[in-house]
């Protein structure tokens, strides 16, 4: 494609298009019920500790508002991703979740976890429900991957190959919980599961990648990588850049929407100026996400937002 220098909001629909994709299949955007969401951005607003630097949200809107921007973007598949950092509110966020779900046709059915005695009752009840994807945040839950009550949990994803989008990087701040020895933790024991590493592993970029390379169905998203914001906390080495794009199956678009400090643009731009050519864009930001989750088509169709 044309190379990029500034991408509006406005102009993703033809970015997309130039590339001959149907739209955008987004693994990582946020919805969350109102009071829960009211909470979260409130540590962006305050540089909340495990945020570590002024973060001002691009994006503010209310359910509705931000459902009809992902529309006007052209991204036609996307998670809600809750994610329990406390126990006894995980189910709570999954039937809220399954709840959207069941109303916007372009929603994954998404739903978390935590280490609770409860956990395996309620994430075996969600699979045979049919979520699509499960996110858990280490770093804002503080837990250790290889909990007890998680043992169950991780057995029962990993049979059924449900993704599972983690946040077990260490950025944008480092926990004892967090990092490449935790991941190396859970893909040991666990070799078969189907994962999504959120923000491609940031910092800790080549020990991701690694296990990307490593493990069949370990994958990365982008979320927030490559973007200037990021590349000030984080950047990715050049050198990385061969691998990356050898890895071009293993890499879905992952953007943080709506609690980015940038317009959604940006992380297409930053994908675009890595030079590694169309037909990694194309796998990245829409075939990696259908050969994953299936295409829209494949959905059965649901009722308006």
């Amino acid at each position: 494609m044309s190379p990029v220098e500034t991408l509006s909001d406005a102009h993703v629909p033809g970015w997309w298009a130039e590339l001959d994709l149907p739209g955008l299949f987004d693994v990582h955007v946020h919805f969350l019920p109102p009071p829960v969401m009211r909470k979260v951005r409130a540590q962006f607003d305050g540089a909340g500790p495990l945020i570590g630097r002024e973060w001002p949200l691009h994006y503010r809107g209310d359910d509705q508002e931000r459902v009809a921007q992902l529309r006007a973007l052209g991204v036609r598949r996307f998670g809600a991703l809750p994610y329990a950092h406390k126990p006894g509110i995980a189910e709570y966020l999954n039937d809220w979740a399954a709840g959207l779900a069941a109303t916007v046709p372009e929603v994954l059915t998404s739903a978390t976890f935590f280490p609770e005695p409860e956990a395996a009752s309620y994430v075996a009840r969600r699979i045979a429900d049919g979520t699509d994807v499960f996110k858990v945040h280490v770093q804002v839950g503080d837990f250790d991957v290889l909990d007890p009550h998680l043992r169950a949990v991780w057995g029962a994803l990993e049979d059924a190959r449900t993704p599972v989008v983690i946040h077990v990087n260490s950025g944008p701040v480092a926990t004892s919980r967090t990092g490449p020895g935790a991941l190396r933790d859970l893909v040991t024991a666990y070799p078969a599961l189907t994962l999504v590493l959120a923000h491609m592993g940031a910092p800790h970029y080549d020990e991701f990648m690694a296990v990307a390379g490593k493990y069949d169905r370990v994958h990365l998203d982008t979320t927030m990588a490559f973007t200037d914001f990021w590349e000030e906390m984080a950047p990715f080495p050049a050198d990385l850049l061969p691998r990356l794009r050898d890895l071009r199956e293993k890499v879905l678009l992952g953007s943080d929407f709506p609690n980015i400090p940038y317009p959604y643009a940006h992380q297409l731009e930053a994908l675009a100026r890595l030079g590694l050519g169309d037909e990694w864009l194309r796998d990245v930001c829409w075939y990696n996400g259908t050969r994953l989750f299936g295409a829209p088509s494949e959905h059965p169709t649901k009722g308006p937002a």
